[in-house]
């Protein structure tokens, strides 16, 4: 009956596929958190988090503030500079560029310059300060020149296909609309407020008409300044939700990864098993020089040995639980080594002392007692 339903389905689809052919990447779907160590190396690849608009907003807010506070200097500057061209054009303008009046023309257009880039120097320095502070802000310091090197893949037609069909770039195209849309939005309406303003401007001497337009301009830039800090924000949401799509990985990736790093966990579990069993057999070898046995009698053994020259006290050369405190007794048997029973002591010898340690101090007059009993056996026998 089964071998029916499973003909009668085969006929329905006698295309034979595969589900994993539709698993995301090897390993099956990205579901994962990244862990730290592919963050690491994403970092070191130049792959971080980080919203280019909040660093555009952050200037352009730092800008207009600038600008605002010191619009008066930077429109005498200018003025300054305007009246420095002006009042030297009528000994310029009857001369040819042959001339060796040519010349001082130069030096003038050379000063023009100077004068310009020292009005604006503060300004432009202010604004890559604040450019380099965002972004360390946001991402922390660190240099790599990983994403300067050349890569085949970024010549493959294919993958740039991609990048400008993809979801991001949609996204990023939907964005750059939206900004511009109310950013023109925002500038039309400033702009219009202020529209009475701009039918003075020829009636007004020339540097009040510079403070005029300047300060249309700085209210201008700062609306739209703020509008688009918060913008900057929404992007940086969405920047590090999509990063943090993008770093998850497969379980299989995590699995590997952890071989990797930590390595295979079935070859470090026989490692350990393989020094676990080096180490009982040293410390079985060292029963037979211990001068006394502590059993529980049949849970707990814990080996004794006295050496002046080692220790001031007694020291645990041998311990075992069940099966090798079985052991030790047998060796201790057949070595002729003492066996004394003794409840209390042995579970405190066992859980307290490691290997090699000394008994403490609370445990002399016990452990003196019995040693003191076999040491005078032995002279007896």
């Amino acid at each position: 009956m089964l071998n029916d339903r499973v003909e009668i389905y085969k006929s329905y689809f006698p295309i034979e596929y595969n589900l994993q052919f539709f698993a995301d990447g090897p390993g099956g779907e990205k579901t994962e958190p990244a862990t730290q160590k592919k963050l690491e190396d994403a970092r070191n690849e130049g792959k971080v988090c980080k919203s280019r608009e909040l660093v555009m907003a952050l200037d352009l807010i730092i800008l207009f503030i600038c600008l605002k506070l010191f619009t008066s200097y930077i429109s005498q500057g200018f003025v300054n500079v305007f009246n420095l061209v002006y009042g030297k054009i009528p000994d310029y303008v009857l001369y040819d560029a042959k001339s060796p009046e040519a010349k001082d023309f130069m030096v003038l257009f050379q000063q023009v310059i100077i004068d310009s880039l020292l009005i604006l120097a503060p300004f432009l320095a202010l604004g890559f300060g604040v450019t380099v502070v965002s972004n360390i802000l946001q991402v922390g310091m660190k240099v790599t020149l990983k994403p300067l090197e050349p890569k085949l893949d970024k010549f493959n037609p294919i993958n740039g296909f991609k990048r400008i069909i993809s979801m991001n770039s949609l996204f990023e195209l939907f964005k750059s609309i939206v900004k511009i849309l109310l950013i023109g939005y925002i500038a039309y309406t400033s702009i219009r407020g202020n529209a009475d303003d701009l039918f003075i401007l020829y009636d007004i001497p020339l540097t009040q008409a510079v403070i005029l337009c300047g300060n249309i301009i700085i209210n201008t830039g700062l609306r739209i300044s703020f509008f688009y800090l918060i913008f900057s924000f929404v992007d940086l949401f969405y920047q590090r939700h999509k990063f943090n799509e993008d770093m998850k990985m497969t379980k299989q990736e995590v699995k590997d990864e952890y071989k990797n790093t930590e390595g295979n966990p079935e070859i470090k579990s026989r490692q350990r098993q393989r020094m676990r069993e080096a180490s009982q057999r040293r410390m079985m070898q060292s029963v037979p020089e211990a001068d006394v046995i502590i059993t529980n009698p049949t849970h707990f053994a814990v080996a004794l040995k006295y050496d002046l020259n080692i220790a001031r006290a007694p020291v645990v050369v041998a311990k075992g639980q069940d099966y090798v405190a079985m052991k030790i007794k047998e060796i201790a048997k057949e070595s002729g080594v003492e066996i004394v029973e003794n409840k209390p002591l042995a579970r405190q010898l066992f859980y307290t002392l490691d290997l090699g340690d000394e008994i403490p101090p609370e445990l002399y007059q016990a452990v003196a007692d019995i040693l003191a009993v076999i040491y005078k056996s032995r002279k007896v026998s």
